[in-house]
């Protein structure tokens, strides 16, 4: 493994797209919608995030296309920044459907779903920090943490959708619900597809 001095440059700019994300999932935990007027004030704050996102990542490739030598593969450093823009996206889009079905009401559902990938992207700023670090082989705990977390939303996905089947009554209600549970679901999958590179990193370099 290379470690020079570009290091800070693509893993410092890895850990703030991190904790990008992790901010961008705090602030659904936090969510409190009181009104349908407050969900596009909400959908505004989530694309400043996206937006933020877009540019740490742009940033990113300038400097990766500008380097000859990198601390690991440019692949796998573009790869990780994509793998979690892809938590950021899914995130951005959950909440433009809670504007567009009018959602002002989540269920204990929706709430674990949201908690899930909160958590999730709390591992993977640890995992970024210790990359940083050059603390390579200790971020496999953080890795193996997501993807248990995925499995309990696996479960949970079951779960909401039996529950909502058995005690909902409204078709266009189940439909909304079903999407959204679906939408959450698959953030937690792209948040295991951040693990399975930080792996694959590992395996490489470690």
């Amino acid at each position: 493994m290379v470690f020079g001095s570009k290091k800070d440059v693509f893993f410092e700019k890895i850990l703030t797209v991190a904790k990008n994300v992790e901010e961008s999932a705090k602030y659904l935990v936090d969510l409190k919608v009181k009104n349908v007027s407050d969900l596009k004030e909400i959908a505004s704050v989530m694309k400043n995030y996206e937006s933020k996102g877009d540019t740490y990542i742009h940033e990113l490739i300038v400097d990766l296309n500008k380097t000859f030598i990198t601390p690991i593969e440019r692949e796998d450093i573009l790869q990780l920044a994509m793998k979690m823009d892809d938590i950021l996206d899914g995130l951005e889009q959950c909440v433009a459907y809670y504007e567009m079905f009018s959602f002002t009401e989540f269920d204990e559902h929706i709430d674990k779903f949201v908690a899930y990938i909160y958590d999730s992207t709390i591992e993977v700023t640890k995992a970024m920090e210790l990359l940083s670090n050059k603390k390579l082989l200790d971020m496999r705990a953080h890795a193996i943490k997501i993807k248990d977390i995925e499995s309990k939303s696996d479960e949970l996905l079951r779960v909401s959708i039996k529950n909502l089947f058995a005690t909902q009554k409204d078709p266009i209600k189940i439909m909304q619900h079903k999407e959204i549970y679906e939408m959450l679901e698959k953030v937690t999958d792209s948040c295991q597809d951040v693990a399975n590179t930080i792996e694959t990193i590992i395996m490489r370099n470690a």
